[in-house]
């Protein structure tokens, strides 16, 4: 059994930009559901179960994959874990929204939805992500957890889920400067650098492929103090 996840580096669904990666991540989603219709379930804790961006995911993955599309809500108490446990079981495909990682992570394990979505990826369900919904999986996260709480005007490295090895930094076109700073600073051995309308696939925790949507992919490494990106 395949263990996937596709991790997106950023990019806009509602203006179609990641549209390949998406067509990649619903043709997966139809081969897991085999011979009844593909169920994907949208997780936009990130984004404080924003609505808008659901409706946008839907008109994609329904609307032009022709896959059904549900939606899992915790951050107002509209939902019971009960409820979307059974929304995971039915599911071939799980898409986790962009925004603010940290808090989608704390609100993860204070219901325990992180649980239920490793052990959802741990049965072979697709997993894929943007950019929150992408870092969150690895080690450690390059993240904007203290500039959008206004403790900061840098980017921070925070602890994700560690179910992939190393770290990824989305939005990499945006980034390079800063992160590769950050990089440096850190004494960082290598990591995964992802652009918008670009994804990382990874199957059973070894990085298969790109997706490209128009961006790019690269490993930073340093090697003996030499700062290295080969792209992916």
């Amino acid at each position: 059994m395949e263990k996937i996840i596709i991790a997106i580096g950023g990019g806009e669904i509602k203006n179609k930009t990641t549209l390949e990666i998406d067509k990649y991540v619903a043709e997966k989603a139809k081969i897991h559901a085999k011979d009844k219709r593909a169920n994907a379930l949208f997780i936009g804790t990130a984004s404080h179960d924003s609505m808008p961006y659901f409706n946008s995911f839907r008109k994609t993955y329904t609307s032009v994959f022709d896959i059904k599309a549900e939606v899992a809500l915790i951050v107002y108490g509209e939902m019971n874990i009960e409820k979307i446990a059974g929304k995971i079981d039915m599911a071939d495909c799980i898409y986790i929204g962009g925004g603010d990682t940290v808090y989608m992570l704390e609100k993860w394990r204070e219901v325990g939805l992180d649980k239920l979505i490793i052990d959802a990826y741990n049965k072979g369900k697709i997993i894929c992500g943007l950019s929150a919904g992408a870092i969150c999986w690895f080690n450690d996260m390059y993240t904007d957890y203290e500039i959008m709480r206004g403790q900061s005007a840098d980017y921070v490295m925070k602890k994700g889920l560690g179910v992939l090895d190393g770290t990824m930094c989305p939005h990499f076109n945006e980034r390079e400067e800063d992160f590769t700073k950050a990089f440096i600073k850190k004494g960082i051995k290598s990591a995964y650098c992802v652009e918008n309308d670009c994804a990382l696939e990874f199957i059973n925790g070894k990085l298969t492929k790109s997706i490209s949507a128009g961006g790019k992919a690269y490993l930073m490494t340093n090697e003996n103090g030499k700062i290295v990106k080969s792209e992916i």
